[in-house]
């Protein structure tokens, strides 16, 4: 899929609304628009990358930066005491249904293991 087509890259752009949460330098999130969980919110980097499995080494630490803002965005919406998940899907298979990386944080009820 090129940038130009891709759904985050067009929020990122400010071309399709979304309730952002957070943006600096090199992430944006926002809420998930079919929320899995009381507090739903996806973290995407700026720059286009297709998946998890497009990343290269230079980009380990983006992909870190993603995580630990997704940590810090469930903590200050107040779920650090009772827990929140992180999940990125990687391909058709495990769910990945908009092909730009993005970290899925989810909270505020019971999430099961494993995932249905």
């Amino acid at each position: 899929m090129a940038e130009a087509d891709c759904l985050f890259c067009k929020i990122r752009d400010g071309k399709i609304p979304a309730d952002i949460v957070h943006r600096d330098d090199d992430l944006l999130a926002f809420k998930d628009i079919h929320p899995g969980a009381p507090y739903h919110v996806l973290v995407i980097p700026l720059r286009h990358i297709a998946g998890l499995d497009h990343g290269v080494a230079g980009d380990a630490a983006l992909f870190g930066k993603l995580m630990l803002t997704g940590a810090r965005l469930a903590k200050e919406a107040g779920y650090g005491d009772s827990g929140f998940r992180v999940i990125m899907n990687v391909g058709p298979d495990a769910g990945q249904s908009v092909l730009h990386a993005h970290l899925h944080v989810l909270a505020g009820r019971h999430l099961a293991w494993p995932p249905g």
